[in-house]
């Protein structure tokens, strides 16, 4: 069951991601906030690419599948957590992005916006700054925890940052 909850949540967080738009301008297209969003959306992409590896399976020998099973718990819960933390930085540089279209009206920048333009960035990199590992499991857990899920079998953040760490410098 808890599989099942863990893909789930990756599964709406994926698609939360896979909905988002921007459509910035030739100019715009390198502005920071667009590139955090392009990288964004290129990550979930390749998360959502990365195959999960299965185990061989004695069928019958019970201490096998229940390591099998703990396997596969760590893994949707390493992939859950990465796809929310993409999603945190995406939802903030569509915020910045909302930010910088009401500040410039349409408008191309000039000097004159130069102190809301700053304003918005320094928010923004405030923001990214603060979308730890530790906000995202305490975001997760709190969620979890509050809709009654059952969290005993669930990953630490410290092997969730192990396994990530396996996954990103194997390169898949």
């Amino acid at each position: 069951m808890r599989v099942s909850e863990l893909m789930n949540d990756y599964k709406n967080i994926q698609n939360y991601i896979a909905a988002i738009r921007a459509s910035p301008s030739a100019e715009e297209y390198n502005e920071e906030g667009y590139v955090v969003l392009r990288r964004c959306v290129a990550e979930a992409q390749a998360l959502l690419s990365q195959p999960f590896e299965t185990f061989s399976t004695k069928r019958g020998d019970e201490e096998h599948d229940k390591m099998h099973l703990r396997r596969v718990v760590v893994d949707a819960a390493m992939r859950r957590f990465r796809a929310q933390k993409i999603y945190l930085r995406a939802t903030a540089a569509l915020r910045w992005v909302n930010s910088r279209v009401s500040v410039l009206k349409g408008q191309r920048p000039h000097t004159g916006h130069a102190p809301a333009l700053l304003q918005i960035r320094n928010v923004f990199r405030a923001e990214l700054a603060s979308i730890t590992d530790q906000r995202v499991e305490l975001s997760l857990r709190s969620a979890d925890s509050a809709a009654g899920k059952w969290l005993q079998e669930d990953p630490t953040l410290q092997h969730i940052q192990r396994m990530s760490g396996v996954v990103c410098s194997n390169g898949r």
